[in-house]
């Protein structure tokens, strides 16, 4: 499905239920709150009576949720499957008529994202900064050097790079996989040397393969058969973001949590202020540095390393993962840890987008010094 068809299809079927009466709540403020699957987001949307509909894509899930509108006057709860939409109106200070839709993320698939391949093997270089670095070709004309973040959604590039594309960025090419009219944002933050970013949704409905023994990124339209050792999980998606469950272990005690996945960062592991309080984490962990980093946003944040002792990921144990712990709320506005390329990079990895799975098998990076540690050496 193109993106012409989607928004027929959007369109045809609001207009199909306009016919029949909507449900209506009432606002006098142009800022709504949404709460998607109990996380909410303060003054997230605003009101645009000329939209019709204005349509709200709810975060991606492969299960049935509650999604909440919060006008400063009024609400509503709305229960969302996936493949589903429900249109509803807001009416602004009584007067303006504000059509509105909630569109299940997973009734999109990757119709807006969308590569025109469905199967190719690209080759890649892991830079010295973990960075998973490819070749790609803007408009048919320009190439830049990419890399994969799973911790982002889509496209994202460097001011610089943007500025030398004057023209509309409608191409984007990484091998034989080519997006047509791509959703292209600026970065404020890439790996180094890097003119840009892609994240795990332009893959979103196909499997991808990340083989570091090989130098490989593979994209599949179906799930290969697996060599041995690979470890199925879940992967959960919060607020649309990648993670994963895993679980650190000190002193017979397991500390168990949510982990952004996030291929772009040259980081080990990150831990979040706010979930190592609610953990009750200990305070006793050696600190073996002290040291600062930035976010996709290019945020900012100075944080000590400590030596965490275990890490149970997907029933594989790290041992003594140098970790960034966090004095300050995560920089994404809710708890969240990270793991970040440094401690991933271990892994080959098969990212199952059709049934949201991961699969995990251990490299001949498994056992490698990480990079705090080698400068804790000198």
């Amino acid at each position: 499905m193109n993106f012409f068809l989607l928004i027929v299809f959007v369109l045809s079927s609001f207009y199909s239920y306009a016919q029949n009466k909507l449900p209506i709540i009432r606002a006098t403020s142009e800022n709504v709150s949404i709460k998607d699957d109990g996380y909410l987001d303060k003054n997230a949307w605003t009101l645009s009576p000329k939209t019709k509909p204005d349509i709200y894509f709810a975060d991606r899930s492969m299960q049935t949720k509650w999604v909440t509108f919060y006008t400063d006057i009024d609400s509503i709860k709305v229960k969302v499957k996936p493949g589903k939409i429900f249109n509803f109106i807001i009416l602004l200070n009584n007067k303006d008529t504000c059509y509105t839709q909630i569109v299940s993320s997973k009734s999109i698939k990757n119709t807006l994202i969308q590569a025109e391949n469905r199967h190719d093997t690209i080759p890649f270089i892991l830079t010295d900064y973990s960075a998973i670095h490819v070749k790609g070709i803007i408009n048919d004309s320009d190439t830049l050097n990419l890399h994969l973040d799973i911790g982002s959604l889509d496209f994202r590039l460097t001011k610089d790079a943007i500025n030398k594309n004057l023209e509309k960025i409608n191409k984007i090419q990484i091998g034989n996989l080519v997006w047509d009219n791509p959703n292209v944002q600026i970065a404020n933050n890439v790996s180094h040397g890097m003119d840009g970013r892609f994240g795990w949704r332009v893959f979103d409905g196909k499997i991808v393969e990340i083989d570091y023994n090989k130098k490989l990124l593979i994209v599949h339209p179906y799930l290969p058969k697996k060599e041995k050792g690979y470890v199925k999980s879940k992967i959960k998606f919060i607020q649309s973001l990648f993670c994963i469950q895993a679980t650190i272990k000190i002193n017979n005690k397991n500390f168990t949590g949510d982990f952004l996945f996030d291929t772009g960062s040259d980081l080990a592991m990150v831990l979040d202020s706010v979930w190592t309080s609610s953990q009750k984490f200990p305070d006793t962990l050696k600190v073996i540095n002290k040291s600062s980093f930035s976010d996709g946003a290019g945020r900012r944040y100075e944080t000590s390393i400590v030596s965490v002792p275990m890490l149970d990921i997907n029933g594989f144990t790290l041992n003594n993962i140098p970790t960034s712990r966090l004095g300050f709320a995560s920089p994404v506005g809710f708890q969240m840890n990270y793991f970040g390329n440094d401690l991933l990079k271990r892994f080959n990895v098969i990212i199952d987008l059709q049934n949201d799975n991961i699969y995990l098998k251990p490299n001949y990076l498994y056992y490698l010094s990480y990079t705090e540690q080698k400068k804790s050496e000198k």
